[in-house]
């Protein structure tokens, strides 16, 4: 098995992690109020899941 040379640097090692980011959220417009909510999710706004209340609406 190989083995470095010498240690790397902080700033080498984070130089090439710049490309390890996140993705932004998704969003998908909630059938029941047309807000904006996250897929697979309950609504925040109107508590409504696949056309069904799941949750109390928080007024």
């Amino acid at each position: 098995m190989a083995l470095p040379k010498g240690r790397q640097s902080k700033a080498r090692g984070r130089k090439r992690r710049t490309h390890y980011k996140t993705a932004s959220v998704s969003t998908s417009l909630c059938p029941q109020c047309s807000q904006q909510k996250m897929p697979h999710r309950a609504c925040p706004n109107c508590g409504y899941y696949r056309g069904r209340p799941i949750l109390s609406a928080t007024e």
